[in-house]
């Protein structure tokens, strides 16, 4: 075995093997424009066993640049399977622009030995990885990781304990913690977590049977999300998936369940150059937030960049940008080639007017403004002079207020024009004035409510919406709590709405948007305490907000210009 400390003088000679990069992987890759010219020709080592912590074979496959030379590497962990869109987005792009790329399919996934859990195996898969690594003839001993979503969480993991060898790391709209990818604040995400279990089971198996399991859950999406009880009814179009019930069934971050599933603590002490991406409606955008964060704190080297883009749309719309960002950041680390880092820490997409803004950081140092609701339906500055109360609606979980874009895992997400929805009897709006200047929004939104209820429980879903000059009222970010309530008392819950940047352009307004649900993006609240997986009755909910709410927006200064860091 090579030591990570020998130069290449101590590596036994490498005869690349003459195969070609799948089919499939060449004619994608020759669909994509605006990337960087490819540098060399692509070799590919396919069905390669490594053995896993346990002995289990990990089924991999090499893809290297065909050019002598002594190159970085580049391990990508994956659940989804080896094929399409991993094989030509990380195999082929990067192996042409000078890296060996090892592709792998996560134990009991794609072909490799062993069970799939969700969490449990990827620390110690990824460190009998790197081990066998070291007795490659091709590897030189430095490694960075790179890839999206769970792609993503396998980074985080081995970098609970880095080996000597990982470099850099690109985190792109990726997981730290499985649990708030399916909860929030007691309430289940539905929508994402049939999402998961339909990529997770059958997205490794292949094109087909992935899009046939889709093509199932639409058709099915309704049966599956009204069901009563809600526990085990996703069977009917995904077949049974243990993990997943586990997930559904236990809330509560604290349980036994969840132990180790959380690798945010990686973060607060990693040394190794990590850049981040997501994008303003990823459903993991508030985790690459923290991600940032704690990397910050720690510091550590870090970017970050946030593009105008959904979980998936990221990796498909975005793909130039995203591509762009990760081979500058791993050619610097892997290669001491800085020439394409950006001047700055932070890059962000500013909506509203739709240009690329750097940053020297996030959030960016702003004064937090807020804003309370009238009774008229208004949205002001002036703040009111007692709690009392201002306004109800009735919330019918037999007839729940339907989700509308934002941040999904599915085709559904993103921005979204939401009169239709705002038209419903159980939907309060309250809109500001036209603006006669702009107004850039930069940071953490929140939502600070007085709520009282009829039944003592109850969900609230608070959402921040762009209203043009032709009444387009268009999602910019939201949230949702869980809150209980003792009689006619009201309660205050703080409701995280996520963060954006973007600006109101002068004749628009802003619109705060408030209602007892978002189905099926989350589960309905049953109204009368009882589990969301396993209610069989539902109790409407009267749902009284009290006129000391507040929307808490962090507002910068308008300048009379963009600067040379505001253009696209």
């Amino acid at each position: 075995m090579t030591s990570p400390t020998h130069g290449p003088e101590a590596r036994p000679t490498w005869a690349p093997p003459a195969g070609k990069p799948p089919l499939s992987a060449r004619m994608m890759r020759a669909t994509w424009r605006r990337l960087p010219a490819k540098l060399h020709d692509v070799g590919w080592e396919p069905g390669l066993v490594v053995p896993a912590a346990d002995g289990s074979p990990l089924i991999t496959d090499h893809y290297f640049p065909r050019t002598e030379g002594d190159f970085p590497t580049l391990l990508v962990r994956s659940p989804y399977g080896r094929g399409l869109p991993w094989s030509p987005m990380y195999g082929v792009l990067f192996a042409e622009q000078g890296f060996h790329v090892v592709l792998q399919s996560c134990r009991g996934t794609g072909g490799s030995g062993g069970a799939f859990d969700l969490w449990r195996n990827e620390a110690v898969d990824g460190r009998a990885t790197v081990s066998w690594l070291r007795g490659q003839p091709w590897f030189n001993g430095t490694l960075g990781t790179i890839g999206p979503s769970y792609l993503g969480y396998v980074q985080w993991a081995l970098a609970l304990d880095p080996p000597p060898e990982l470099k850099a790391m690109v985190v792109q709209v990726g997981l730290h913690d499985p649990h708030a990818l399916f909860h929030t604040d007691g309430a289940l995400h539905l929508e994402t977590a049939l999402a998961v279990g339909v990529g997770m089971t059958y997205q490794h198996q292949g094109t087909g049977p992935f899009l046939k399991a889709t093509l199932r859950l639409q058709r099915r999406l309704r049966e599956v999300t009204t069901a009563k009880p809600l526990r085990g009814a996703y069977a009917s179009a995904l077949g049974r998936v243990p993990w997943l019930d586990e997930v559904m069934t236990h809330p509560d971050a604290e349980h036994p369940y969840w132990r180790g599933a959380s690798l945010a603590e990686t973060a607060r002490r990693l040394r190794v150059p990590t850049s981040l991406i997501t994008g303003w409606h990823d459903a993991l955008a508030d985790q690459t937030f923290e991600q940032y964060d704690r990397l910050r704190a720690a510091g550590c080297e870090t970017s970050l960049l946030v593009g105008p883009w959904t979980h998936t749309s990221a990796l498909q719309q975005g793909w130039p940008e995203v591509f762009a960002e990760s081979l500058a950041w791993l050619r610097a680390h892997l290669c001491a080639d800085p020439s394409g880092l950006r001047p700055t820490r932070v890059r962000l997409h500013i909506g509203g007017e739709d240009t690329w803004r750097n940053l020297d950081d996030w959030p960016p140092a702003a004064e937090v403004s807020p804003w309370f609701p009238t009774a008229q339906g208004h949205l002001t500055r002036q703040s009111p002079t007692d709690s009392a109360p201002l306004t109800s609606f009735r919330y019918d979980p037999e007839d729940p207020t339907p989700s509308l874009g934002g941040p999904l895992l599915s085709r559904t997400a993103g921005p979204r024009d939401n009169r239709t929805l705002e038209a419903r009897e159980d939907v309060l709006t309250f809109t500001g004035p036209p603006l006669t200047e702009p107004v850039d929004v930069l940071g953490p939104i929140s939502a600070r409510l007085s709520i009282s209820t009829d039944t003592g429980h109850a969900d609230v879903f608070t959402r921040l919406c762009d209203v043009d000059a032709q009444g387009r009222s268009v999602n910019i970010c939201d949230g949702l709590g869980r809150l209980r309530t003792e009689g006619q008392e009201p309660s205050q819950i703080t409701v995280p709405m996520s963060s954006t940047a973007h600006r109101f352009a002068v004749g628009h307004r802003m619109r705060w948007q408030i209602s007892g649900g978002a189905h099926p993006r989350y589960a309905r609240n049953p109204g009368n305490g009882e589990s969301a997986v396993d209610a069989t009755t539902f109790t409407p909910v009267h749902i009284t907000l009290h006129a000391d709410s507040v929307l808490m927006l962090p507002v910068h200064a308008h300048s009379s210009g963009p600067g040379p860091a505001d253009s696209g």
